[in-house]
């Protein structure tokens, strides 16, 4: 594991991944990896992980938008009625 040598020791560096939300396939591949030598297929992991995530964000940065704009019209509905006589 050169590349996490100082840094990490082993356990703290599966916390991580499992934080990251890793599965044990990810967090295993991702070891053998390192101590491999072969930390350009580590940081692959890493980015596949990272995409996947971000995937996961902008879905639910969706659903909070239309929440967003069903309140915006709830409002603006109210508005247009406490206007009217």
């Amino acid at each position: 594991m050169d590349c996490m040598r100082s840094d990490y020791s082993e356990a703290l560096l599966i916390q991580n991944l499992r934080d990251a939300d890793c599965d044990e396939k990810t967090i295993t591949a991702f070891l053998a990896y390192l101590k491999d030598g072969r930390d350009a297929d580590g940081y692959q992991l890493l980015r596949k992980q990272r995409s996947r995530l971000l995937n996961i964000v902008h879905e639910e940065q969706k659903k909070i938008d239309c929440l967003d704009y069903l309140v915006y019209q709830m409002k603006k509905a109210k508005d247009r009625k406490e206007l009217t006589p």
